[in-house]
């Protein structure tokens, strides 16, 4: 069987051109990965009180890019519960913090017109060593930040 010279040579063109083609390909280059940043460091709070009463919790669970961030608007990174708490009934909370030293914080309190006097306890831990305890009859703070 014969095949026309005029298909064979349409034929091999456009074997070429697809060769061609495959092997002019641009390659697509992604943009370089960001270096990774510091490895997160694991933070565990703990609040407790000695007499039961429900305590506002601020914690920080999350490292704000930098201290301008953070100074402009600190509830954004600074979330709160209200808990009950007593000498049986703590609240646990594990988060992952890049900077614990700077960043790492939680501080519970009662209203200030109570006259109760739970005498709260806040306990913070990092990569499970404690670093920060308090206690006081109606607030706690723990942190470990230089400012």
């Amino acid at each position: 069987m014969m095949f026309p010279a005029r298909l064979l040579t349409a034929t091999a063109a456009l074997t070429m051109l697809i060769g061609v083609a495959a092997v002019a390909q641009p390659v697509a280059r992604a943009n370089p990965e960001p270096p990774p940043g510091p490895p997160l460091r694991h933070v565990q709070y703990t609040v407790f009180a000695e007499q039961p009463h429900t305590a506002e919790i601020y914690y920080r669970d999350t490292d704000p890019p930098n201290w301008g961030e953070y100074s402009h608007n600190p509830y954004l990174y600074t979330p709160n519960v209200e808990a009950e708490v007593g000498p049986g009934k703590q609240w646990n909370l594990e988060v992952w913090l890049a900077d614990p030293d700077q960043w790492a914080m939680v501080v519970a309190g009662i209203e200030s017109d109570s006259t109760q006097t739970p005498n709260l306890h806040c306990v913070l831990a990092v990569d499970g060593v404690v670093v920060k305890t308090a206690q006081g009859p109606k607030g706690a703070l723990c942190s470990i930040r230089p400012w």
